[in-house]
């Protein structure tokens, strides 16, 4: 789509995405975010500082790409709410964690270091990020 690709264009921070910035172009736009992050995908962008902390914060080589922490004592009414936020799959939505923390009154990454505290993985991304992961890790199962 033309206008969310010049969109992407203008929001590029060092010729990535950043996350924040996927959410203003969609709702700027009046589209669902995964349609900029299919475009940006379309495009060849890399998205990057998840608003979770997931990922796009440097070099993976490196270890230097997430910013999420493992919190060792996650409180027991916040571990209820990411517990029963968790599908079918054993994993916990992008978009649940973001209600979460609405409803919470917390950070997005605190919810992010407690769902990692207590092993659970966040997935899908509201813009699509892991598909090609999760892609392959569901072909391997067959």
């Amino acid at each position: 789509m033309q206008g969310i690709a010049e969109a992407i264009h203008g929001a590029l921070v060092d010729g990535q995405l950043p996350c924040a910035k996927a959410f203003v172009i969609a709702r700027r736009l009046g589209v669902d975010p995964i349609q900029v992050g299919d475009e940006a995908d379309a495009l060849g962008i890399s998205l990057s500082k998840c608003q979770l902390g997931l990922f796009g914060y440097g070099p993976k080589s490196e270890g230097k790409h997430r910013r999420v922490k493992v919190m060792q004592d996650v409180p027991p009414k916040l571990a209820g709410a990411i517990r029963a936020a968790v599908g079918p799959d054993g994993k916990m939505a992008c978009v649940a964690a973001w209600r979460i923390a609405q409803e919470m009154h917390l950070s997005r990454q605190t919810v992010s270091n407690a769902a990692e505290g207590l092993g659970v993985r966040i997935a899908p991304c509201q813009l699509g990020a892991f598909r090609a992961h999760d892609r392959s890790a569901d072909s391997s199962k067959q």
